[in-house]
Formats: structure tokens, sequence, C-alpha cells
């Protein structure tokens, strides 16, 4: 794997947002980017600098994701990095049950599904 696809998620032990952060690029990412965790508590720098904000996702461009852990903040992100599994993202955003060829007045809004009307129809 090349340095582009390199990520840096900067944590600390304990961290569930970093969890969620993780789980969301394995389900999202069409391929997982080669992902090194830097520990923030083992340097004074780091914690001064990411303590309030971790989970921090870099890229090797130096680009940042604050709150990646937000679904929609991390799939634009990954898109932007042509890194995103659209059909993954799709699919999180189709509720449960429910069959898109059968939704009346639906509206995708910033990854959420509006419903005009009575919403599914009969």
């Amino acid at each position: 794997m090349n340095n582009e696809s390199r990520l840096t998620l900067y944590t600390t032990l304990g961290c569930h947002l970093c969890e969620e952060l993780e789980a969301w690029l394995a389900r999202l990412g069409p391929e997982a980017p080669a992902l090194v965790r830097v520990e923030i508590s083992d340097d004074a720098a780091l914690l001064a600098r990411y303590g309030e904000r971790i989970p921090v996702l870099e890229d090797a461009a130096g680009q940042a994701l604050e709150r990646g852990f937000e679904p929609e903040r991390l799939a634009d992100w990954l898109a932007a990095r042509s890194w995103l599994d659209h059909e993954a993202w799709r699919q999180v955003q189709q509720p449960a049950g429910v069959d898109e060829r059968h939704v009346k007045g639906a509206v995708m809004r910033n990854g959420r599904r509006f419903l005009g009307g009575s919403g599914v129809e009969e």
C-alpha cells in the first residue's frame, strides 16, 4: 500500500469515539487504508494539540478530519479522496425494511431521507 492511502488516527486508550470512527472506516472504505494509530497520551505536545479533539483522522497530505465518528462527515471526507464505498454508504442511509422502489416523495438531504405525504405507497 502506498503512502497516499495511509491514514493516521490520533487516539488514546479507551476512546469509544475512536472505536466508532474505526468501525465506520472499516464499513465505508472499499479497501481499508493503512491505519497508523498514534497514542496522544505518550506525548505532551500531542496531548495539548489533540486532547479534546480526538478522534482526529489525518491523511498522508496532512488533511485532518475531526468528528469522523459522525458517518456523514466521514463519508464526505472519504468521498473527497475516492475511498468511499458508495454502495455501503447507500445501504447505511436506507432504513431497514424500506424498499426504495416503494417510497413515495422521498428526498435525500445530507444523508437523511425525508418523506413527503404519507411516505410509503399502499
